[in-house]
């Protein structure tokens, strides 16, 4: 089961980037962010991204969209302004952590029924779960840097679902995507712009 990821170039990926870090910046010292209007034509084409923040290695904030509802610029600034000061799990983030704050965006491919689990790829698919009411989604780099073998991935987006650790056995819809990372290393803090 394979599914095609969208390839940013080197310059999208830094422009990408630098509006995730503007948002950030903005919102931890009280500015009305500004939406981004980027001129690529990529980056306003609707898409879904998550945001990952990490401090000092350990997580600091994650929040994306599932779905492509927005132009992909202005979902990553939402997201990233978000992740940083809306994460319910996390404190907000403050000034004084901006430069040592890091970024990892995931832009998603669409996502698409996991017909056989089986062809789950650790590493390779993200994994999203939905019953009722309940859902959860698991970036695909979690199993990875966790060890995660294929079942204990599936029982664990259940477990983020709120969800029995067998409910993609019993009927919960259970669809898989892949995503493209963006990273580059810098702290927020980087002036950038």
């Amino acid at each position: 089961m394979t599914i095609p990821a969208r390839r940013f170039t080197p310059e999208q990926r830094v422009e990408l980037l630098s509006i995730a870090r503007r948002a950030i910046r903005e919102r931890v010292c009280g500015r009305p962010g500004l939406l981004p209007t980027p001129a690529d034509p990529t980056l306003r084409a609707p898409g879904a991204a998550f945001v990952t923040l990490t401090h000092g290695g350990a997580l600091r904030g994650c929040i994306g969209y599932v779905h492509a509802i927005r132009p992909l610029a202005e979902a990553i600034a939402h997201c990233a302004a978000s992740a940083a000061t809306g994460d319910p799990r996390f404190s907000p983030v403050t000034a004084h952590e901006l430069s040592d704050l890091q970024i990892e965006i995931s832009v998603l491919s669409p996502l698409r029924p996991a017909a056989d689990p089986s062809e789950i790829q650790v590493g390779v698919h993200g994994l999203h779960i939905s019953k009722d009411d309940q859902h959860g989604l698991l970036l695909p780099q979690v199993a990875s840097e966790l060890g995660w073998d294929r079942e204990t991935f599936l029982r664990q987006v259940c477990v983020k679902a709120g969800l029995p650790q067998d409910a993609w056995r019993r009927g919960a819809n259970l669809q898989v995507f892949t995503v493209e990372r963006i990273e580059d290393g810098l702290p927020v803090g980087t002036d950038d712009l």
